[in-house]
């Protein structure tokens, strides 16, 4: 650990909620002391916006404060071939794969939450599903956060 290179992706089944939502507490866009506001995850970058074109594709949404590049992607349920396939690829190339952490932001969700983005994602009706993503995640958010701390505490014990 400790390269420069290092890069961390955070996935979950759509790439537009949990994965996103971690992230951004990864990177401090949502705070730790409390659930943020239903305001404060609309303003997060990519909340409830991935485009089903871009699934299985890393999104870069930011560098931590330890100077690891921080992704996000949905994968569906394609996650137990796509991460070693990718492994594979980055192997076949030459290119070293251990700097390339995967993390499953895929977490028991409030039903609202996978409602709303049903809502959003597949009919389109943001003014009505969006706040029922929110709502939901919200109520998840305290799982989310502890998956963060787990991450970033494990990523600091390598480091020292």
């Amino acid at each position: 650990m400790g390269n420069e290179f290092m890069k961390l992706v955070y996935y979950c089944y759509g790439g537009a909620h949990t994965s996103v939502t971690c992230a951004a507490i990864h990177l401090k866009y949502l705070p730790y002391e409390r659930v943020p506001s239903a305001k404060e995850f609309q303003s997060v970058p990519f909340y409830d916006k991935m485009e089903n074109s871009r699934l299985g594709t890393p999104v870069y949404v930011g560098r931590d404060e330890l100077g690891l590049d921080i992704y996000i992607m949905g994968m569906k349920n394609s996650n137990t071939f796509l991460i070693p396939l990718i492994k594979s690829y980055l192997n076949h190339c030459g290119k070293r794969h251990d700097d390339l952490i995967f993390v499953n932001a895929r977490v028991r969700l409030h039903p609202i939450t996978s409602i709303g983005g049903f809502i959003t994602r597949k009919l389109g009706i943001v003014t009505i599903g969006r706040p029922m993503t929110v709502w939901g995640i919200r109520r998840t958010y305290p799982v989310l956060l502890d998956l963060v701390k787990g991450v970033k505490e494990k990523l600091r014990s390598a480091r020292d």
